[in-house]
């Protein structure tokens, strides 16, 4: 017990003990300035400039430009100009590529091979364009089985669905047990489907993408507006294969089944409906089993 006691003593005279840091003029040994310091001053003073560098570092990073050059913090701005681009850039190769058709014969008049008459710029990219009624639209053996098959699967599944003026039948975003349901007096306006680790989440119809990002509570979030004022809502997914402003086709795949997020306890997907802006019960639309 002495032996604690006195050690707690030497310890504490080791932090407490004074220092003295003098800085000298190395020519004339004339004192310029001195510092009385101690460990424990020392690394007070250390901490206090660690925590304060922290926390400039977070504010420059989160509300300054900068943040845009993080992984995982592009802008919403900068993918919207990214997708217009990529727009333009594809009509720039088209045109481009109709330009290059219309120079070779032009070359091709200036050598004489053929007559200048016989030649003009709208004729040129009217030969390029596509005639609908030139296309054989007549579904292949392949393509034939492949109906069949997926009309036998739906076959029992079309008539248990109750639409409600949806305007068309949706597919199931995943198939599994349902292990919360829909319960908006406890504002819960979603149902829990549990499923498998990675197993693909569908969209339920076709739609645009209107945010697809990473939040603290819900994990990798993705939403999708679809035609008559419905909107689709899908949480705590592992990972998203689609971006904001994405185009996508009923039952394409646009995440899968993960556990991200504070607010989850295993692997599933928070699936919520939204009709004219208000919470509607997913079971009236889609049967999960």
């Amino acid at each position: 017990m002495a032996k604690d006691k006195k050690k707690r003593k030497e310890i504490k005279r080791k932090l407490l003990h004074k220092y003295r840091l003098v800085i000298l003029n190395e020519n004339t040994f004339e004192e310029k300035i001195s510092f009385k310091l101690s460990r424990l001053n020392v690394f007070v003073t250390g901490t206090l400039f660690i925590i304060v560098l922290i926390g400039l570092t977070t504010l420059i990073i989160a509300f300054t430009p900068l943040r845009e050059y993080i992984p995982g913090y592009s802008s919403t701005r900068l993918k919207r100009q990214a997708t217009e681009l990529t727009y333009k850039t594809d009509s720039l190769v088209t045109v481009l590529n109709y330009t290059n058709r219309y120079l070779d014969n032009v070359r091709l008049v200036l050598r004489g091979d053929i007559e200048n008459n016989e030649v003009n710029r709208d004729s040129l990219f009217e030969k390029y364009k596509l005639d609908p009624s030139t296309v054989d639209l007549t579904p292949i053996r392949a393509d034939l089985l492949l109906r069949e098959e997926v009309e036998l699967e739906d076959k029992y599944n079309l008539f248990e669905r109750n639409v409600e003026n949806v305007g068309s039948l949706l597919f199931a975003p995943v198939s599994g047990t349902l292990s919360q349901a829909f319960d908006p007096e406890n504002r819960h306006y979603a149902v829990d489907v549990v499923a498998p680790k990675d197993t693909p989440v569908k969209s339920i119809a076709d739609g645009t993408v209107l945010f697809a990002e990473w939040s603290a509570e819900t994990g990798y979030v993705i939403i999708i507006k679809h035609q008559d004022d419905l909107t689709s809502v899908y949480k705590h997914n592992g990972s998203l294969s689609k971006s904001q402003g994405d185009l996508v086709r009923a039952g394409e795949v646009i995440a899968s089944i993960g556990n991200t997020g504070e607010l989850t306890t295993g692997p599933h997907l928070h699936f919520e409906l939204w009709k004219r802006g208000k919470p509607v019960n997913p079971l009236n639309y889609i049967d999960f089993n």
